[in-house]
């Protein structure tokens, strides 16, 4: 099938990361996938939750779409009294990915909170959001070492995340809103440079699809991957600069 916007099947959309968004944020960035734009920042606090071990740290998210992002306005979850669902259940995906980036035991006793807010969404936010979080969490912990606040940069591996998924019977890489609104099968991969896998979620809501078909989603996956991992070591590598 031809893509509405010409892409190959396995090629990923226009991708760029504006890494220190926020002057205030410990670290921060705005990342473009296509037209889906996120704004996101990582604010660290010299405390963790009850449940952390001690001399550990954490890494936690919170994710939002503001009432524009999409082409409806939706409501805030503060008007609502609660987070809703969908939100509750990406930003613990984005938590989970981003904590899988560090040795938690070299960030001992500070938490640092990534906030993914959806300027706009056309498909892929939540995988945008881990790609764009990893660099902000690496900007803070860069930031935590310099100031000596801690004895080593506790970043272990990258980590970035991509959607795919079937339409029309055709696989495809990194879905805009056309495609995933229309999709028979969904699938968001979360892995590190090495291509291994931290966390895979798919769903065949329009058909069944078979492991050689989730095979080759997830070897898009990783082609993708790989390739935006390539752009968060050039943006770190610069904002040093």
């Amino acid at each position: 099938m031809k893509r509405i916007d010409g892409r190959a099947k396995d090629q990923l959309r226009p991708v760029e990361i504006i890494p220190n968004i926020n002057r205030f944020a410990e670290g921060s960035c705005l990342i473009k996938c296509g037209n889906t734009q996120v704004y996101i920042t990582a604010s660290v606090e010299n405390r963790v939750p009850p449940h952390v071990p001690a001399n550990e740290g954490w890494v936690t998210a919170e994710y939002n779409m503001l009432p524009r992002a999409n082409r409806d306005r939706s409501r805030r979850d503060v008007s609502k009294l609660k987070l809703s669902g969908r939100s509750a259940e990406i930003q613990r995906l984005i938590g989970r990915s981003l904590r899988a980036a560090v040795d938690l035991k070299k960030l001992p006793g500070y938490q640092i909170t990534i906030d993914c807010d959806v300027l706009q969404g056309d498909g892929g936010t939540r995988t945008a959001s881990v790609t764009g979080g990893f660099v902000a969490l690496a900007l803070a912990c860069r930031t935590l070492h310099k100031n000596g606040w801690i004895k080593e940069n506790p970043i272990i591996h990258n980590v970035a995340a991509v959607s795919a998924g079937i339409v029309d019977n055709a696989l495809l890489l990194d879905l805009r809103y056309e495609e995933d609104s229309n999709a028979m099968v969904d699938l968001n991969c979360v892995m590190t440079e090495e291509g291994k896998l931290i966390e895979i979620q798919g769903t065949g809501e329009g058909r069944p699809f078979d492991v050689e078909e989730q095979q080759k989603l997830v070897r898009y996956c990783a082609k993708g991957i790989g390739e935006l991992i390539e752009l968060q070591n050039r943006v770190l590598a610069e904002a040093e600069r």
